[in-house]
């Protein structure tokens, strides 16, 4: 468990957060919003908590106390008013995923049962169906994007309008509703298909103990600017963007896509980003292959071991060039929800940027543990932090067993699924489905997950995530898939196989190659030079090839039962 490192602000739920950090950073930039030809609008902190009680007061005007709210859209300051406005006070929030398809939206509608959705321009036509359907509860469209009312939807710059004037005329309904931090507040499905997909149920004391605790070991703090890049309905984004940098007092910009990050870094002077694996990587490639331009590389990675144990304000000076190519204000990059290849960790270091690996899940809110500026191990997902204990069971000769956690970040339950929540819940404990080691010092390494493990006929385990690291590291492979084929009618004879997502162009650039057969050829012997570095039941005896992306949830996580299910059916 992380000792606390930072001074921290002690809160009760969400609004008891907004109505605290008011007063502490009420004149701070809590927005800054690109409009046009270069230009910029912000908001601080103190209009923002006005925005949010108007939006509140309005919606309970509306007959929505106590009530769910659902939100789908990108990443914009709309969405994140609507939601505080809906969880501190007004009712329970179901934050949906922005690239649902129109029957998925429309079942989780009808699941959810809600009574008002907040949504972007590019889900209107697929909402005013979904409206007239007799399956839902669904009263109110509420736009982002629209100024003013139209016929039977509400414009939500509209709506806030129409709260402050509630307000000003003694309307007090949602400024004195009180909370109830440990009742569900949160409604989270969970990735996969709308019929198998569970409910999270979070509370606002799930989400608040979180808050403090990353609080407590990270340093952020009011004057910095942190970048919104992951789906916000994705409960990391939420917690560890989003309400963090409200708790924190610190400026939001929004990313302009995946592939403007850099660009982005550079424009807002960011200095805190919390990102997927696959997104530093990139950003690692795209700077070696410019320094590698300029006919720098060479002196970079000799300066690397010169300074390895130097400070990071040390190396920060060294390396000032590369700092410069992210905006050079960066100081801290959070990297979740996927394992972090412990190479790439440990370049940014060598480079002077400090990196730290999170590690969670939605039912967890999601934190379970970090590393920090000070206490890191490259490759772990650092200690849990101070809230959360953590062990092992069913643990392996090997020292290896599924994580267990337990503190007050845990959900409620999966909602109306008591034999879900059960086969998830010891008592306080919670059964994360991912097998990992913990070392003498209580560093927390995940080696895998649970169900995606492959046993092979010796009784030997194979964690197909570990071995994906190193097929993705062959130039031209975009991405991998690891998996065990049988090779007779014994259910036990599995022999491994992966399957390559390649970049023709790359490959055929690296390898001076042309045609099909020369490509699967130079990797496949790129696999075999993988082979001899592994124990001979590591080997990998199968290759499949494909310039087809692997199917994946919103936040790039290898969906590896969908994946398996391709595979097989190209098969029969």
């Amino acid at each position: 468990m992380s000792k606390r490192i930072y001074d921290y602000i002690k809160i009760t739920d969400l609004k008891d957060m907004l109505n605290k950090t008011k007063k502490l950073y009420g004149e701070k930039i809590a927005y800054q919003i690109k409009v046009e030809n270069g230009k910029y609008k912000t908001f601080t902190h103190s209009e923002v908590r006005d925005m949010v009680d108007a939006l509140g007061t309005a919606l309970i005007s509306l007959g929505l106390k106590g009530k769910r709210i659902a939100i789908i859209g990108e990443n914009r300051y709309e969405w994140q008013i609507a939601y505080l406005s809906i969880v501190c006070g007004t009712g329970i929030v179901v934050p949906l995923d922005k690239s649902l398809p129109e029957n998925e939206l429309n079942d989780l509608i009808e699941r959810s049962e809600v009574e008002a959705i907040f949504y972007s321009k590019k889900y209107t036509e697929a909402l005013e169906k979904i409206k007239y359907s007799t399956k839902n509860k669904l009263k109110h469209l509420i736009a982002m994007d629209l100024d003013v009312h139209t016929e039977g939807v509400y414009s939500e710059e509209e709506l806030i309008e129409t709260g402050r004037k509630l307000i000003q005329n003694g309307n007090k309904d949602f400024i004195k509703s009180k909370i109830d931090p440990n009742e569900m507040s949160i409604m989270l499905f969970t990735s996969g298909t709308t019929s198998k997909s569970k409910v999270v149920a979070l509370s606002h004391k799930n989400i608040c103990s979180n808050l403090m605790d990353i609080g407590s070991i990270l340093d952020v703090t009011s004057e910095d600017t942190l970048l919104s890049v992951l789906p916000i309905h994705h409960v990391f984004e939420c917690t560890v963007g989003f309400l963090f940098s409200l708790y924190k007092g610190a400026k939001t910009v929004f990313c302009d896509g995946l592939r403007y990050v850099v660009n982005n870094l550079n424009e807002y002077n960011v200095t805190v980003m919390a990102c997927v694996p696959a997104i530093y990587e990139r950003i690692f490639m795209m700077i070696r292959k410019q320094l590698e331009k300029e006919g720098k590389l060479q002196k970079i990675l000799e300066n690397e071991e010169k300074y390895r144990f130097s400070s990071m304000e040390e190396k920060k000076k060294v390396f000032k060039e590369i700092h410069n190519m992210l905006g050079g204000k960066v100081k801290l990059f959070i990297s979740g929800a996927a394992a972090l290849d412990y190479k790439i960790e440990e370049k940014y270091r060598l480079l002077g940027i400090n990196i730290v690996q999170g590690y969670g899940l939605t039912e967890t809110s999601p934190v379970v543990a970090m590393g920090t500026n000070k206490y890191y191990k490259t490759g772990s997902i650092g200690k849990t932090v101070p809230s959360v204990e953590a062990k092992l069971v069913d643990v392996n000769s090997e020292g290896i067993g599924e994580l267990v956690v337990k503190g007050p970040n845990i959900m409620l339950g999966y909602y109306n699924n008591a034999k879900a929540t059960k086969e998830v819940m010891d008592g306080e404990w919670f059964y994360t489905g991912d097998l990992a080691r913990i070392d003498e010092e209580g560093y927390i390494f995940i080696c895998g997950r649970k169900k995606s493990v492959i046993v092979l006929k010796n009784g030997k385990n194979i964690f197909p995530e570990e071995m994906e690291n190193l097929v993705n590291k062959i130039e031209g492979v975009k991405e991998s898939f690891i998996f065990g084929k049988k090779q007779s009618e014994d259910e036990n004879d599995i022999k491994i196989n992966v399957k390559i997502v390649y970049d023709k162009e790359l490959v055929k650039d690296a390898y001076k190659v042309e045609t099909e057969a020369e490509i699967k050829d130079v990797l496949s012997k790129k696999i075999k030079e993988i082979n001899q570095t592994l124990p001979m039941y590591k080997a990998i005896r199968g290759l499949i090839l494909t310039e087809e992306p692997l199917i994946k949830t919103t936040t790039n996580k290898i969906k590896r039962q969908a994946n398996l299910d391709v595979i097989e059916k190209l098969a029969n």
